[in-house]
């Protein structure tokens, strides 16, 4: 099984990224009880004995002595990194794959990439270098990043709105006291016994745990056997037919497993159905009403590949793909379910449902820029010139342009092309 070292950059990425190890470390102890450091748990974290000094302490078999992330920590505001390294998980992470301590950039993405770009490039690299050391096969670098620009026109805005919309149907759903709803002490959504007020102070806490379960699931074939399984890799390759189309609109279901609430489980079919409908989406968007132009389900637990093979014939005929790819279908199977859930699916669609959020950045963009507010934050950044933001403008619009040539084909005939017969 290969190994993955996270990358977690900024004030965004630190956060969900400790939602993350958090998660991750409660599936894994709660399908190894032996404490045996295995295949599934290596592929995410390092046996340590801590007695050994520097890099010789590395355990690759036998019991579980201390677990260290493969996880480099980036972020030129030091506050929430410490905040990481004062609270429970502060033994998982290793002190010498951290980057701090630009104070300033955090608040203008240019001095950030200034200081990415140049200051510290150096050194992240060796960060890099010293975390795929201890891979026996590295598969990729999986970054968690935040997706700000400092002016609140980001498409961190719009994921913020969506997933906003979920806290609030779950909060009612909490309220309401409809089906058997009992608030759980120890939860996914909140990993303590005083989770109701914590979340009160923390908001975002919520969010940060569906982005978090969200990665859990993506990254579940990477740390768990499967009948079918997918890594990332495989997901790029399948899911982004051109280069510049690679936005995937992601849903999560249930998102019950996410809240304090019991809720009984759903039917496998009903599952299947909630991941295409625009309630379930981290996204706001609607992409059985838009163009596919390839899918990918993730799923986890007990199922079989024939309930894959069921679901995705009952469901063809209401969703709509591109003529040229009408079998564009990427599945994937993990025995392993999220805790104390039997089974869980997570859809990837690269669908041409996102124009809309790219159309409303844009013009978020323009409403700024066409008064010059705020640039002069990023042009005193040695490096920062008027053309980058000209040079955005135009490739934003080309993507979009992209998708209306997409949209446009939506209602065209399929034409039905003999299959290829093999004379026996």
């Amino acid at each position: 099984m290969t190994q993955s070292v996270v990358v977690q950059v900024g004030q965004c990425g630190n956060q969900i990224g400790c939602c993350f190890w958090d998660l991750a470390l409660r599936e894994h102890a709660a399908v190894n009880q032996k404490g045996i450091y295995d295949e599934a748990i290596s592929s995410f974290f390092r046996n340590v004995d801590t007695r050994v000094v520097g890099d010789g302490g590395s355990i690759s078999k036998g019991k579980i002595c201390s677990l260290k992330a493969r996880a480099v920590l980036i972020d030129m505001e030091e506050g929430v990194v410490n905040e990481i390294l004062q609270g429970p998980l502060r033994d998982v992470f290793d002190t010498k794959q951290l980057i701090t301590d630009i104070s300033g950039s955090g608040n203008n993405w240019a001095v950030g990439h200034k200081v990415f770009g140049s200051l510290y490039q150096d050194q992240i690299l060796e960060k890099f270098r010293k975390s795929a050391e201890h891979c026996d096969c590295l598969q990729c670098f999986f970054i968690i990043h935040s997706m700000g620009g400092g002016t609140g026109s980001g498409l961190g805005t719009f994921l913020l709105k969506s997933l906003f919309d979920i806290i609030s149907k779950i909060d009612l759903m909490v309220n309401s006291g409809k089906l058997g709803t009992t608030v759980k002490p120890k939860s996914l959504v909140t990993s303590s016994s005083g989770a109701l007020k914590k979340q009160h102070k923390k908001p975002f806490d919520a969010m940060n745990n569906i982005v978090a379960n969200l990665l859990l699931n993506l990254t579940s074939s990477a740390r768990f056997e499967g009948s079918l399984n997918m890594d990332l890799n495989e997901i790029s390759m399948n899911l982004v037919p051109f280069p510049q189309l690679h936005y995937l609109v992601s849903s999560l279901t249930p998102l019950y497993t996410l809240t304090d609430v019991n809720i009984p489980p759903r039917r496998l079919d009903q599952m299947f159905s909630d991941a295409f409908s625009k309630d379930h989406q981290l996204l706001r968007a609607d992409p059985k009403h838009s163009l596919y132009l390839a899918c990918a389900l993730m799923v986890r637990g007990n199922v079989q590949i024939s309930d894959l093979r069921r679901n995705i014939e009952r469901l063809k005929p209401s969703l709509q793909f591109v003529s040229w790819n009408q079998e564009g279908w990427k599945t994937s199977l993990c025995s392993v379910p999220p805790v104390g859930h039997s089974h869980s699916l997570l859809a990837l669609a690269n669908n041409t449902c996102v124009k809309p959020t790219f159309m409303e950045l844009k013009e978020r963009f323009m409403r700024l820029y066409k008064k010059k507010a705020h640039l002069h934050h990023y042009l005193q950044v040695e490096g920062m010139e008027e053309s980058c933001f000209t040079e955005a403008v135009s490739s934003l619009s080309a993507l979009i342009q992209e998708y209306d040539q997409l949209d446009a084909t939506k209602n065209m005939p399929v034409q039905d092309l003999p299959r290829l017969s093999i004379a026996m």
